[in-house]
């Protein structure tokens, strides 16, 4: 690839959108050469390779999580909520619930109708059947042979099967594909899994030391800014050297980073570089705007049944016997993902699609986890799907090291807290359905009979993030979007955005196919572009 200090092409950031493009631009004919940096380590935790890892690797600032805090919520009390982010080879890939689902047709529709062209439904989903290696086989809405494995769970609990049947005993339809003809319904989540361990983004698209000879793979090492030659990105600076673009910077640092890295580099509200004494490049006050999130409702409750999980000596040597079978043969308790099972449900039935998702853990989820419970337990999540609140990105000060000052704004839009209201409700008539309630229980928080102001109270005191950050470099065929529809950053040249950032409005699920697919699509435009 010749000289470290140079590549055709520089990738920032290794989620699931990053390590895609690296790995399509390595691959592409002549073979370009590739840098993909990362700030994160180069190998993943044992805890990320085992599933249920998940229960420590979410809750504590590690090598592999940055734990962000936002600022302070005003609908939530004055709460501080809470963003754990990934680090590494994977991103958030290395310690996300692994759950593959892509959102709703209408979702993508919506894009291409304000003005994104290309993104529309019938553009995508040829590609998230491109990424996928699915175990059930191919078919008109799934594929095989892709990078990404997906999988049914190998050792799901009773109780998840029992909340499936819990949610049909209230009317809901039964679903065992929420990626085929319809995402409306319950039940089992397919993972993104091989034999029983995560696949993250990083090992799925970069395989493990499998190296391509033009492209390399810098690991721990932070970008702190884009070096531009007039308006045209010319490379990165690492470490206080440079490193230089023959052809284009693709920025992959996620909703949170790329903003940040944007603004550090003079791509911001002028207003607010200025105040921090950064050289304005680029006035865009879109930067670091439009951040949407999930905001999410946990009914937590003590339970005692076989196949959940707590912190005490009976789970503890039950884990131990699970992990003869882990090992052995990709199966029992520490296969699961904790959150087995889920819904798409509509909050009314006029409603016309979808605008709720619930999360079903085999253990409580106590504010993330970080307040754990010596009883063993499980919890229901309910968020609103396409949230109406918008908030912010912004820096805190000129340095990459300084975190971010996160604003998710939630509740901000009053019809945010009114669905949610409508979905606790939805969670406690399916706690309450005899396929549940055979196994008793009591809640963790409140009576379980609270009345709408009481469930607001809850709502209020509880409520946080399911992991889901986007638009905050948003995508648009109109001058205030901070990327054009082939992700190119605008009053730039040389520099594109390519993550959950460029989301113009949130998907409908999960985000991890959908910003591995952004990826994709990101190296078909750079690849056109140098054609």
């Amino acid at each position: 690839m010749g000289n470290e200090e140079s590549a055709d092409f520089i990738v920032v950031g290794a989620g699931p959108a990053g390590c895609a493009v690296a790995a399509r631009l390595a691959d592409a004919p002549g073979r370009p050469g590739v840098v993909l940096v990362e700030t994160g380590p180069a190998k993943p935790s044992w805890l990320s390779r085992m599933p249920m890892g998940i229960a420590a690797l979410v809750p504590f600032r590690s090598r592999h999580n940055y734990a962000y805090q936002t600022v302070p919520q005003a609908q939530l009390g004055g709460r501080r909520g809470y963003v754990p982010r990934g680090r590494g080879l994977g991103g958030s890939s290395l310690i996300n619930a692994m759950i593959c689902t892509r959102g709703q047709p209408e979702d993508y529709d919506g894009w291409a109708a304000r003005g994104c062209g290309g993104w529309g439904w019938q553009d995508v989903l040829p590609v998230f059947r491109h990424i996928e290696d699915n175990q059930r086989g191919a078919d008109a809405w799934h594929g095989t042979g892709g990078p990404l494995p997906v999988s049914d769970l190998r050792s799901p609990s009773p109780l998840s099967r029992a909340f499936v049947e819990a949610a049909v005993q209230c009317g809901y339809p039964r679903n065992d594909d929420f990626n085929g003809p319809r995402q409306e319904g319950v039940g089992l989540y397919q993972v993104f899994q091989r034999d029983g361990q995560r696949v993250d983004a990083g090992s799925a698209y970069l395989g493990d030391g499998k190296a391509r000879p033009n492209l390399r793979v810098l690991t721990g090492r932070p970008v702190q800014r884009i070096l531009f030659e007039g308006r045209r990105a010319s490379g990165v600076l690492v470490g206080g050297r440079p490193l230089r673009a023959r052809r284009e910077v693709v920025l992959c640092a996620g909703a949170i980073a790329s903003p940040q890295l944007l603004m550090l580099s003079g791509i911001g509200p002028a207003g607010h570089l200025q105040a921090l004494d950064i050289p304005v490049l680029h006035d865009a006050p879109g930067v670091g705007e439009n951040l949407q999130d999930h905001i999410d409702y946990t009914a937590n409750v003590r339970v005692r049944a076989p196949g959940l999980f707590g912190m005490n000596p009976a789970t503890l040597a039950r884990m131990a016997a699970g992990a003869r079978a882990y090992r052995r043969r990709g199966e029992g308790m520490l296969t699961s993902n904790a959150a087995e099972a889920g819904a798409f449900l509509r909050s009314r039935p006029d409603v016309e699609r979808p605008d709720l998702q619930l999360h079903f853990c085999i253990g409580m989820v106590d504010d993330h986890n970080r307040r754990m419970h010596l009883a063993t337990g499980l919890a229901l999540h309910v968020c609103v799907l396409r949230p109406a609140s918008r908030g912010s990105v912004r820096l805190a000060g000129p340095e990459v090291t300084t975190p971010p000052l996160i604003d998710p704004a939630f509740l901000s839009a009053p019809q945010d807290m009114e669905l949610l209201l409508a979905g606790a409700h939805i969670v406690r008539r399916i706690l309450a359905a005899p396929a549940l309630a055979a196994y008793g229980g009591r809640p963790l928080y409140g009576t379980g009979a609270e009345d709408d102001e009481g469930l607001r109270g809850l709502i209020r005191a509880h409520a946080d993030t399911i992991y889901h950050p986007v638009g905050t470099c948003r995508m648009g065929a109109d001058a205030g979007s901070v990327v054009d529809p082939q992700l190119r950053v605008r009053g730039t040249q040389g520099l594109r955005v390519a993550d959950a950032s460029i989301m113009p409005t949130l998907i409908s699920g999960n985000t991890e196919a959908p910003s591995a697919m952004i990826g994709e699509m990101a190296a078909t435009f750079v690849l056109a572009d140098q054609s």
